[in-house]
């Protein structure tokens, strides 16, 4: 085996290579899912291979089945590039290989891990009381912070959840938004709790829930009921009122859950935290580092008001646990067991940033969605659907024949994204918003800069002149 510097010096190397091709290169991959089975698909060997020519070969087999999601002309969803800190934090993780469960077997993780979430909550203007848990991702931060009010709920009707199951449980509802992501509804069947529980309620022309809608939802049950506001929606980054919602659900004895995936960020921005006034008198918030913190993926965060509930639907006792009792153990806030220290990356993202340059970075972004949203509406042939109002926008491509209707506009704007995306530029996803298709513009990324932003329009404005995607 070569030695142990060499394989990871050449990993750097390519991984050297692969960030700064982000800035040239074509964001959207280039090889087929054919082209990459066909290289990658070997059989076992019965001799292992010299691990420096098991990744030179990887790297190959593996070219052109990357996207450039890490750089700044990637708009398709809400994703984040990894900070160079957050990044060499990650690698660290990994060449550490300690399992943060416990104190006990990573205690530098545990104790990074009690301060850099601290230092969330502090920026984000939540409960200095509340818990928290760094997960997988948003969706399993949606699940921790759902078990933490399906227990406070049943709690609070005598039911003990974790014991008794919920056969025989008073049924709980949810009401959440028409715009609710589907990360909400996979989190509600993970708990047992079943997506039929689940109401949707109308937002008005703005995306945004109505204090009458939410107030009539209320009045129609007693049943124990968890109420999920968001922090910015998917499409158009819509905040819902919270300081009419929150009281209002509360009052009604409902549980408050914030879906604030990249939204939630927000408040750590003095010219945008106005936007989720209100929201720390919610109950839970769950958000993800890998959008606007900019960390590497796989790092979610919980927060939850009632630690006493929160800790109750995550911690179990065996007598092969060593807790140490002289520090927080990460294992009694999250559904994992085994599980990477995700909060060095965290940490090392908020000392590079500090609180003005995480300000700064969500302002940046938002300011690009803004130009790149006017950018494009100006174009010919291009409706600007939803201004941003964050980070967050929608334009159209419409169909300029004399007879065109809505179903042909929404063939030609999956055209357009579809060949925006193809000729590589930026890369771009679709959507459907009150009933039409749509184009998402999302700036998340501490790489993009204008040059990106006018490298776009250009390259859009190029293809809406190509014969291959005329009308």
């Amino acid at each position: 085996m070569p030695p142990i510097d060499e394989i990871l010096l050449r990993a750097q190397r390519h991984a050297t290579q692969f960030l700064d091709s982000l800035d040239t290169g074509p964001v959207g991959a280039t090889a087929t899912i054919a082209q990459l089975r066909g290289r990658l698909d070997l059989p076992v060997a019965d001799r292992g291979v010299n691990a420096i020519e098991v990744i030179d070969e990887l790297v190959a087999a593996t070219q052109g089945g990357h996207l450039g999601s890490a750089g700044g002309r990637f708009f398709a969803w809400v994703i984040g590039g990894a900070l160079p800190s957050a990044l060499a934090a990650d690698w660290l993780v990994s060449t550490w290989d300690n399992n943060a469960a416990m104190a006990a077997c990573a205690p530098a993780a545990a104790v990074v891990e009690e301060i850099a979430g601290r230092w969330v909550k502090e920026i984000l203007g939540l409960p200095r009381s509340a818990s928290f848990a760094f997960t997988t991702g948003c969706q399993m931060a949606h699940t921790t912070c759902l078990a933490a009010a399906r227990h406070a709920l049943l709690r609070d009707r005598g039911w003990n959840v974790e014991v008794d199951g919920l056969s025989g449980a008073p049924p709980v509802r949810v009401l959440a938004t028409e715009q609710h992501h589907g990360s909400v509804t996979r989190a509600l069947r993970i708990l047992g709790l079943g997506s039929r529980c689940l109401e949707p309620l109308a937002t008005d022309a703005t995306s945004r829930l109505t204090a009458a809608t939410l107030r009539e939802a209320l009045r129609r049950s007693a049943a124990p009921t968890i109420v999920v506001l968001d922090a910015g929606d998917l499409n158009v980054g819509a905040f819902d009122p919270f300081a009419e919602l929150v009281p209002l659900a509360k009052a009604a004895g409902a549980w408050v859950h914030v879906d604030g995936a990249f939204g939630l960020w927000a408040r750590a921005s003095p010219q945008y935290r106005h936007m989720a006034a209100g929201i720390e008198a919610a109950d839970s918030w769950a958000t993800d580092a890998h959008k606007w913190l900019n960390t590497p993926k796989d790092i979610g965060i919980a927060v939850v008001a009632d630690a006493q509930a929160h800790k109750a639907a995550m911690a179990i006792d065996a007598s092969y646990l060593s807790s140490t009792g002289e520090a927080r153990d990460p294992m009694d806030w999250t559904p994992d067991w085994t599980r990477r220290a995700r909060g060095f990356p965290v940490y090392a993202a908020l000392r590079e940033l500090g609180r003005d340059g995480l300000a700064g970075l969500i302002d940046r972004c938002c300011e690009h969605a803004g130009a790149l949203a006017a950018g494009l509406a100006a174009l010919p042939g291009v409706e600007l659907v939803a201004r941003p109002v964050l980070n967050q926008g929608l334009v159209r491509f419409l169909d300029e024949r004399a007879q065109a209707n809505q179903r042909d506009h929404d063939e030609r704007t999956d055209r357009m994204i579809d060949a925006i995306n193809r000729e590589g530029t930026a890369f771009f996803s679709g959507t459907t918003w009150m009933g039409r298709r749509a184009m998402r513009i999302s700036v998340v990324n501490w790489r993009t800069t204008a040059r990106d932003i006018e490298r776009t329009i250009g390259a859009v404005a190029g293809l809406l002149g190509s014969a291959g995607v005329r009308p």
